[in-house]
């Protein structure tokens, strides 16, 4: 190779042969041609080997110009450099596939002046360029080019492929410039950089750019040598791919590449920009990125990586849905999703009310209370609907691990975050219904206490940066609305409680049972059940029956399942071929449903001596509880069963004790407790019961049982009793009335001082019961019993006492009124020493005083005869006096008269 090249520099030297102006152009890719460079070339494009046959029918003489992007098939003009080198063609050889392989050297550089042709192939007009010449000191340029010769055969030492008779030619080149070409094109650079040399004409600047990029090359080889010193110890599969993206990276480092990242890492970094982050969080991303670009593909790290970087990206930092702030349009979806709920449809219309006027206003933190069934799951759908939001649901029933609220570190295997992120994720809007449901049953133990991570969730003075372990950065919760639900409020721990707007959802009547029925459940029965409505048709009274006979609870979920039957029956016979339509009427209830389930009467057919009824509250709705008391011969003991609370237990002794206490008032033997056991049970045993408002019920429970008086069965009665036999207010008083409506009970006594709550009972209940207010288990007593204990004849006496005192201050008032009037008279008789005439009051003082012994002589008498008779005749004298104090003043007027 080196003989040709002296050979041909020779000749080109001595002959000095002229280079024509027109030229052949040939394309060429992934290689820059320099002058006296020799290189084979494949050419296989039409127009290229047109170009080569032209050449070659001529002096073989060619341009060769490098395309500035590599992938276009048939380049234009404009994507070839203008700059190139005029080269011979040495060989030729014709390829079966009919390509065409030929050697061609480089000559000297030349620049397109213009395009002549372009089919069939290029011919350009070329344009001579001379190489400028050398102006630096000769010792200098000897230096570089020393320096030049030294770094080359130093970076061939580390396994750089140069070949010997190149750095033989080298050694007997003298020209700076010919010495950077040959250096450049034995090099194996990139083809920009190769580019560059060739445009440049000085000789020392191009050996000088040459010389910075042989520095250049030599840094990355002597990288390249240390990291396989390093990776030589230990290398299997992992370890070898290891250390070739090894290698890769410390490449990309020392030629400035580093930017040119990996595609993953790339397409992350879109995707963080994309999803809007707040500046913190998107700097924590992009960091995690740059880690994930250092990492091992295959390492456990990046994979967890990875994943948290998925978390961040996927979750709704910026993005919300828009809330649709028509009143009169979520009126009447919420109107058409449930029937009555007026409380809580008013509470969602205020809230898009304040939306409307005030845009940025945290979401409000709903908790509906009620019995299962009653529609609190499905009004929180009704609301994400009716205000345009996305709806999310978490069932908190069971949950014990705090972790599972805020997420697990990323440092555990499996580490997830926890279910609030994951509903936001599951949105994708952050400022969805986030419905929590079964919140009171939410436990505790050794994981930590779910209830407590929630407290952060939602209070809305803290949740704007809620932090979850597994992100372990703030997200924003203040745009969501939660709403919670639970059967009953005394499991849901204070502080967590405060933080929220109780909204309690009760029972339904029957009445709203068949209207709700007929809207929505019956409808919804038939078309899951394949049915339609030609097919099947309910009565009023049928669905009257399934509601009284076959059920009995607050909520509607039975009601439904019911329906559902006598649906599926209807749907084994149109499956069967039967085409008829069906018409449910009370008897076919019975037909399909079999036995009711529930009687009107449970096993109240009289009144009995001994058994109350009360009313309880439980987390289904309110339930009707039959209290027992039976007499026995003993030493005094209370035998309480019936599978009873403390609480119960405790309400038991108060009354025991209070019926002790009062035993004489109410007719009973003072010392019945020595000789007398009391047995008072609560049937059902089975089943817990406790609660604070059985009091009065065990108590009235236990005095008929002492006095021998039945209870009227018509009756139920709640209501919590201390040992002085006041009573105490009680909650679900509602629930409690509906239970006794439920069974037939017409009379609900209840404590005084739950007036308040009767105005949430809605009227077609009051209407329907007569509620009684009762402040003393003297009144409960008198009501049900008809005792009349000494207590509330004392009562009497003290009132008859009040109405007497008031009528003598009635008399005293009137009285002076009376002499203040008099006075000025009075004293004008005076001064006429009218003594006989001022006698007269004097007289009439004890008919005054008459009134006070008719009050005393009274008082023994009866009470409403006393309070007649004295007032009468208090108003006698009253009427009187006027008349003889007014007599000495008509005298003294005559008497004036005559004397004048």
């Amino acid at each position: 190779m080196s003989d040709e090249i002296n050979d041909i520099d020779e000749e080109f030297n001595e002959e000095q042969f002229d280079i024509p102006e027109v030229l052949p152009l040939l394309p060429i890719r992934d290689v820059v041609i320099f002058p006296y460079m020799i290189v084979p070339l494949f050419v296989g494009r039409e127009r290229s080997i047109n170009a080569v046959d032209a050449a070659l029918t001529k002096d073989r003489l060619v341009f060769l110009s490098t395309q500035r992007d590599v992938s276009k098939e048939d380049p234009d003009p404009e994507d070839l450099n203008n700059f190139g080198t005029i080269g011979m063609i040495m060989r030729m050889l014709k390829l079966p596939d009919g390509r065409v392989k030929i050697l061609v050297q480089g000559l000297t550089r030349s620049k397109v002046k213009t395009f002549l042709q372009t089919q069939p192939f290029y011919t350009i007009d070329t344009l001579k360029v001379e190489e400028e010449p050398v102006v630096k000191a000769p010792l200098e340029i000897e230096a570089l080019m020393r320096n030049v010769r030294e770094v080359l055969e130093r970076l061939a030492s580390l396994g750089k492929i140069i070949f010997p008779e190149v750095m033989m030619v080298l050694e007997n080149v003298q020209e700076p410039g010919r010495l950077a070409d040959l250096v450049a094109a034995n090099l194996g650079l990139k083809t920009d950089d190769a580019q560059k040399v060739l445009e440049i004409l000085d000789p020392v600047e191009r050996l000088q750019t040459v010389s910075d990029l042989l520095v250049k090359e030599f840094q990355v080889a002597q990288m390249q040598s240390k990291i396989q010193s390093q990776a030589k110890e230990e290398m299997d599969k992992s370890q070898r791919e290891y250390y070739l993206r090894e290698q890769l990276k410390a490449i990309k480092t020392e030629l400035g590449d580093i930017e040119e990242t990996s595609e993953e890492i790339n397409d992350f970094k879109k995707k963080i920009k994309a999803a809007k982050m707040p500046p913190d969080i998107e700097k924590e991303a992009i960091k995690q990125a740059d880690r994930l670009d250092m990492m091992h593909p295959d390492a456990a790290e990046a994979t967890l990586t990875r994943t948290y970087l998925d978390w961040l990206i996927d979750l709704p930092w910026s993005k919300q849905t828009k809330d649709v702030l028509d009143i009169a349009k979520a009126k009447e979806i919420l109107d058409t999703d449930h029937y009555d709920l007026e409380k809580v449809k008013e509470r969602i219309l205020e809230y898009l009310a304040v939306r409307k006027l005030k845009n940025d206003t945290k979401g409000p933190i709903l908790c509906f209370v009620g019995p299962p069934g009653v529609g609190k799951t499905s009004l929180g759908k009704s609301i994400a609907r009716a205000i345009g939001r996305k709806f999310v649901r978490l069932s908190l029933g069971g949950v014990r691990d705090e972790a599972e609220i805020r997420g697990h570190r990323r440092t555990y295997v499996g580490a997830l975050p926890g279910r609030i992120i994951q509903g936001m994720k599951q949105a994708g809007t952050n400022n969805p219904v986030f419905m929590m449901d079964e919140i009171d049953k939410i436990g505790s133990d050794f994981r930590g206490d779910p209830s407590s991570a929630l407290l952060e969730v939602l209070d809305p003075e803290q949740n704007n940066s809620f932090s979850d372990h597994y992100l372990n950065l703030p997200f924003d919760l203040t745009n969501v609305m939660f709403i919670t639900t639970a059967n009953q409020m005394d499991p849901i721990p204070g502080p967590l409680k405060d933080r929220m707007e109780i909204i309690y959802i009760p029972g339904y009547t029957s009445e709203e049972k068949l209207v709700i029925a007929n809207r929505y459940l019956i409808p919804r029965q038939i078309k899951e059940n394949g049915l339609s409505d030609k097919l099947i048709k309910f009565t009023d009274e049928a669905v009257t029956k399934i509601i009284t006979e076959y059920t009995r609870e607050a909520g509607l979920r039975n009601v439904e399942r019911e329906i559902a039957g006598v649906c599926r029956k209807v749907a084994k016979k149109v499956a069967a071929g039967s085409t008829k339509s069906t018409t449910i009427t009370p008897t076919k209830v019975h037909e399909y449903l079999g036995i009711p389930k529930y009687m009107d009467e449970e096993e109240r057919e009289k009144d009995e001596i001994g058994v109350a009824t009360g009313l309880a509250w439980t987390p289904v709705g309110g339930e009707v509880l039959y209290i027992e008391t039976t007499i026995m011969k003993g030493r005094g003991q209370l035998t309480l069963t019936g599978h009873l609370g403390d609480v119960m237990k405790e309400s038991a002794q108060a009354a025991y004790s209070y019926t002790r206490t009062r035993a004489k008032e109410l007719g009973i033997a003072p010392e019945f407790y020595k000789d007398k056991d009391i047995h008072v049970h609560v049937p059902a045993g089975a089943i817990p019961k406790d609660g604070p408002s059985a009091g009065i019920t065990m108590a009235t429970s236990i005095v008929s049982a002492l006095t021998q008086i039945p209870i009227d069965k018509n009756l139920a009665m709640t209501g919590e009793i201390t040992l002085r036999g006041r009573i105490l207010p009680i909650g679900g008083l509602k629930e409690k009335c509906l239970a006794a409506l439920r069974a037939g009970i017409k009379t609900v006594l209840c404590p005084d001082r739950n007036k308040k709550d009767l105005e949430e009972i809605p009227k077609n209940i009051k209407d329907k019961l007569n509620i009684v207010l009762v402040g003393h288990m003297d009144d409960v007593l008198s009501r049900v019993l008809k005792i009349t204990t000494k207590n509330k004849a004392a009562s009497n006496k003290k009132a008859a006492a009040k109405k007497r005192a008031a009528a003598k201050s009635k008399k005293i008032t009137k009285k002076k009124a009376v002499s203040a009037k008099a006075a000025p008279k009075k004293k004008a008789i005076a001064k006429k020493k009218a003594t006989p005439k001022k006698a007269a009051p004097a007289k009439a003082a004890p008919k005054k005083a008459t009134p006070k012994k008719a009050v005393a002589k009274k008082r023994a008498a009866p009470k409403k005869a006393t309070v007649k008779k004295t007032v009468a005749k208090k108003a006698a004298p009253a009427k009187a006096a006027p008349k003889k104090k007014a007599a000495p003043a008509k005298a003294t007027a005559k008497k004036k008269k005559g004397r004048k």
